[in-house]
């Protein structure tokens, strides 16, 4: 015999609700997060390091030379955590409407392209983006205000399913009419 008592099972808490507006969003693959951060540390180096370690020199501060290096590793540091931050908080969707591209880095910033205004599609793949198996996707839109929407460092096989999608509807709803 057991000395357990025999209790009902202990009710689990309620599940937390889904994050507001972003359970169907799909975020891009961590990959892209580090050559998004490459790109911004090389950036970083350029412009921020650039600047200050100019200003280091400039005004004759002490430690020239050592004050300039750690200025362009402070450049790489910075520009690399806002690419790799930038790339990891950029969402998409794709719904019966259309594309739905979400970036939120100080500010968010939300895209719908509805499939009536899709032109045509691109898909884009550099020499970096195809040794990482990534690629951009380029939707032109009617109008001529922000006629493009260009989302990179999507998985290959995602951008191809995407353009894809886009376009079978595409073509569904020209029959249509």
């Amino acid at each position: 015999m057991s000395d357990a008592i025999d209790t009902p099972a202990a009710a689990s808490p309620p599940p937390l609700p889904p994050l507001q507006a972003s359970a169907d969003w799909q975020p891009l693959p961590l990959r892209a997060a580090g050559i998004a951060a490459l790109a911004g540390a090389i950036t970083g180096t350029l412009l921020i390091g650039g600047v200050f370690g100019t200003a280091w020199v400039l005004l004759e501060l002490p430690l020239r030379w050592l004050g300039v290096a750690g200025m362009l590793v402070l450049g790489a540091l910075i520009g690399a955590a806002v690419g790799f931050r930038r790339q990891r908080r950029t969402f998409w969707r794709l719904d019966a409407q259309g594309l739905g591209v979400r970036r939120e880095l100080m500010w968010e910033q939300e895209t719908r392209v509805p499939i009536s205004r899709v032109q045509h599609l691109d898909l884009r793949r550099g020499p970096i983006e195809r040794s990482a198996r990534l690629a951009t996707l380029v939707v032109h839109t009617a109008g001529s205000r922000f006629s493009a929407v260009t989302l990179s460092g999507l998985d290959g096989e995602d951008a191809e399913r995407l353009r894809d999608t886009l376009a079978h509807q595409l073509d569904r709803d020209d029959d249509a009419l």
